[in-house]
């Protein structure tokens, strides 16, 4: 998300380097925040069986159209929680769009997390934990050092993005997985998201905005934590 380029919203990037360097630490620190209230509320969901609940009603009969529903309703509540992160008149919004976005993702997790405890995989979490943090710590190396514009990305990733949403919706109304190759593209595409968001944060967001650009990389990492589990599930099979 782009800022005005008025004197009120300078991007962090041209501000003084112990600015800059500050607000790479707070981005960084609500990220780790994000995913501690993402594990809180699965933690919840599992405790009060209101997980196993989730995962029953989307594999039934009408699972296919409870999810169209369910990916309908985490648009709006992603668009929600990203113009609530971006309110600088209001830091309880900042952060109620921040953590609404780790409430949502506990949901949407829920059936897949249920499904691997249940087949008494859940190694295979932390494993899939594992591999996702690596990823993520040295994507963002890169992204940090690398002196090329990423800014070419972008179009491909939203073309990506829109391609991956048109098969998800295909796959459930007609019926058919989309396999192994479709989560080892969206780990694909979720690695050059936070390559690419990892560069530009400072670019594009001013110092006050730490909250905006961690909701960003929050969702990014969630989603590639996502497709990773589903890619171990695969294998274990």
């Amino acid at each position: 998300m782009a800022y005005p380029q008025q004197a009120q919203y300078i991007p962090a990037i041209n501000s003084d380097e112990d600015v800059r360097s500050a607000f790479l630490v707070r981005v960084y620190q609500h990220v780790a925040l994000a995913v501690l209230a993402f594990v809180v509320f699965e933690t919840a969901l599992f405790v009060t069986g209101a997980a196993d609940a989730i995962h029953n009603i989307f594999v039934g009969e009408r699972g296919g159209l409870l999810w169209l529903g369910l990916l309908g309703a985490f648009w709006i509540g992603g668009t929600i929680a990203s113009n609530a992160a971006t309110r600088i008149d209001n830091i309880g919004a900042q952060y109620a769009g921040l953590f609404g976005m780790a409430a949502l993702y506990s949901v949407v997790f829920a059936p897949l997390l249920t499904s691997v405890f249940n087949a008494d995989a859940g190694v295979l979490v932390w494993q899939a934990a594992v591999i996702t943090l690596i990823g993520f710590a040295g994507l963002t190396v890169i992204g940090m050092t690398t002196s090329k514009d990423l800014s070419f990305m972008r179009p491909i990733m939203m073309w990506g993005g829109f391609a991956a949403l048109g098969l998800i919706v295909a796959g459930i109304i007609f019926g058919f997985g989309l396999g192994v190759w479709f989560s080892v593209g969206m780990i694909a595409l979720m690695g050059a998201s936070i390559l690419y968001q990892t560069q530009t944060i400072v670019r594009q967001f001013p110092s006050w905005a730490h909250v905006a650009a961690a909701l960003g990389l929050f969702s990014s990492l969630m989603t590639l934590f996502y497709y990773v589990v589903r890619l171990l599930g695969a294998a274990r099979r």
